[in-house]
């Protein structure tokens, strides 16, 4: 089937499309109760998502939990573990009572109580104290000693039980300072060691989340500095997905992978859900595009769906291709009645709309026959329906825990922060405190901008250099001679989050931190900060580190090539551009999405998973300015 891009504006446009493939993703019900342990909400979710088929299947329905962030819970490594006994010790108490201390970030304390331990120590005494006192220079702020403590470490003749511990906790520093490759290398040595172990799901999905987050080039290269067959298999898995342009390859890569590698623990199942794919591969025969592409979003929503189509075609080209409808929502009175019309025309499943609005409104439509790819998040979780209501989108919010992981990584534990007022700035602010704060970090103080000309003011006074300067003349009073004195910051803080919501902002406000003598801290921000296309004034960004979306950092550059040839690409919301790319390639693999949290896919937003309500959560990849260029860290 030749693929047709039909435009409509409104509820006379084209009618009587081909009925969409029938096909129930109702697999999941059926699936053994080993692999159904999924949160309530999740559970009502991945029903919802079975909503695809020509009858929608019956359900419960069910609640979602009220709306919470969750904080990560990785004061002790967040990592696979199993219940291993630790080897007998007679001072079992002083490392039980230490460990207990640190899961409290009492680290002080906990030194204070290894630190009646003697000298000489046999192997395993000698590995757990290396280890707590590792933790315990973690927590402290020192990454680098830390990692050193353990660099011999395990030893050969070590415990296992004291290995896995050593090894995860080297996994988790790895993790949070971005050396995904390493910890994900860890974690196969763990996994040979006892590939029966009750934690090997688990470690399965940690490995491979880690894998997700390497580049494709530095996979290659370390799949060609090992001689370890079963390292060098999840390296070749993980370039497949990296390197795989559209879902028919990539189905057939992992086709043949697994038939290279039938015994490999990454085998059955494959992981990040990409079973899914082969098991019951879903297919909409007439997808519709609902977007405002009339009025003030207009701009914004050409760039959507040029990224879309730019994915569309490249996935299309020579094969059989699904009918697609282009419908303004602006040419309807509300997204619903977008929705339905999109429904009567022949639409399996809608991508859109695009205005939070909109999205909140479709969110409380009971009757949706066809799933929904929404292209924004909604304040509220939607209700239940028949059929699932996925959101995707470019939240702020998301970028936070990239934002405080690289804090934490680099050894800040006590942070300040920058950002306006109003909604954008208190959103930010609660976010990230309560991740902050579950790590163990303390925020020294807040600086609370309401205008450019108080940019300067905010931060003296958060600094504290109003009270230095007036010590300052105090002391020449005193002294009765102009004396020279040098104001002199606050220095209880380590970090600093600039939570700017325009890149104007940004690089005012930058400069200034200089200017008031904390040229030497950390400063980390959303990718709001950069406008997206390259400018002179981005000098004044030199140093920041940031959250940023791959596609501005190189990724899928054939399709942004692609955009750029068709002259459609807007340079001023080329995010946007990444957000269609994106809609296309969850829609290509809905089918993956019955997988849960356990799916992953590498975005041009971000990677990305869905969590219980149906949000697709996105981690966007670690940047920062060098010579006034963005890079990737």
């Amino acid at each position: 089937m030749a693929a047709t891009v039909h435009r409509g504006g409104g509820p006379e446009g084209h009618k009587g499309h081909q009925k969409a493939t029938k096909d129930s993703m109702t697999d999941y019900l059926t699936t053994p109760p080993a692999r159904r342990a999924l949160p309530t909400a999740l559970l009502a979710g991945l029903l919802l998502l079975a909503g695809c088929a020509e009858t929608p299947v019956q359900t419960t329905s069910v609640e979602p939990p009220p709306e919470t962030i969750e904080p990560p819970t990785t004061t002790v490594p967040d990592l696979p573990t199993v219940d291993r006994e630790l080897p007998g010790s007679i001072y079992a108490a002083e490392f039980s009572q230490a460990e207990s201390l640190l899961a409290n970030n009492d680290w002080l304390h906990a030194g204070d109580v290894l630190s009646t331990l003697p000298e000489e120590l046999d192997l395993n005494d000698r590995a757990y104290l290396s280890y707590l006192q590792a933790r315990i220079a973690w927590q402290h702020g020192q990454p680098q000693q830390a990692a050193a403590m353990l660099v011999e470490l395990p030893a050969p003749g070590t415990a296992l039980a004291l290995q896995e511990k050593i090894i995860n906790f080297q996994r988790y520093m790895g993790d949070l300072q971005g050396d995904y490759l390493a910890s994900a290398r860890q974690g196969s040595q763990l996994l040979s060691n006892d590939p029966m172990q009750p934690g090997a799901a688990a470690l399965k999905r940690s490995i491979w989340r880690d894998l997700e987050r390497v580049p494709a080039e530095q996979l290659a290269i370390a799949e060609g500095d090992t001689d370890n067959p079963d390292w060098n298999a999840w390296l070749t898995l993980a370039r497949i997905t990296a390197e795989a342009g559209t879902a028919d390859e990539l189905e057939q890569a992992l086709v043949d992978w697994r038939a290279d590698h039938p015994a490999h623990p990454a085998a059955n199942p494959l992981p990040g859900g990409l079973d899914a794919l082969l098991e019951q591969p879903l297919q909409f025969d007439t997808v519709a595009l609902l977007l405002p592409l009339s009025g003030r979003l207009a701009p914004a929503a050409k760039a959507v769906r040029d990224g879309y189509l730019a994915a569309f075609y490249r996935a299309s080209a020579g094969k059989r291709r699904q009918e697609l409808l282009v419908l303004d929502t602006n040419a309807y009175p509300d997204a619903i009645a977008a929705y339905q019309d999109a429904v009567r025309q022949g639409a399996s499943m809608v991508v859109g709309p695009l205005s939070k609005q909109a999205v909140a409104e479709l969110g409380q439509l009971q009757e949706r026959t066809v799933p929904v790819l929404a292209l924004n998040r909604s304040d509220e979780p939607a209700p239940p329906g028949p059929t699932a209501l996925v959101q995707l989108s470019l939240s702020p919010e998301d970028e936070v825990e990239t934002l405080v992981e690289q804090a934490w990584g680099r050894g800040a534990r006590r942070a300040l922060i920058v950002r306006p007022g109003g909604e954008w700035g208190d959103k930010l602010d609660q976010i990230l405190r309560q991740q902050w704060q579950a790590l163990g970090g303390e925020i020294a103080t807040t600086a609370t901008y309401a205008s450019a000309e108080a940019y300067s003011d905010t931060i003296k006074q958060a600094f504290q250099l109003d009270a230095s300067e007036a010590r300052a003349r105090e002391i020449r009073s005193m002294l009765a001679t102009n004396i020279e004195a040098t104001a002199r910051r606050r220095q209880d803080f380590d970090a600093i989050f600039l939570l700017s919501g325009r890149h104007g902002e940004a690089r005012a406000i930058k400069p200034l931190l200089a200017f008031h003598y904390a040229g030497d801290v950390p400063v980390l921000a959303p990718s709001a900060v950069y406008s997206g296309l390259p400018g002179r004034g981005d000098s004044d960004l030199n140093g920041i580190l940031l959250a940023e979306l791959p596609w501005l950092l190189g990724a899928d550059p054939g399709l942004r090539v692609a955009i750029a040839a068709g002259g459609t690409g807007s340079d001023s919301y080329t995010r946007l551009n990444a957000l269609g790319a994106d809609a296309y390639l969850l829609q290509r693999r809905f089918a993956q999405l019955q997988s849960g949290p356990e799916a992953l896919f590498r975005g041009s937003t971000g990677l990305l998973h869905m969590d219980p309500y149906l949000r697709i959560i996105r981690e966007p990849a670690p940047a920062t300015f060098d010579g006034g260029r963005l890079k990737p860290l």
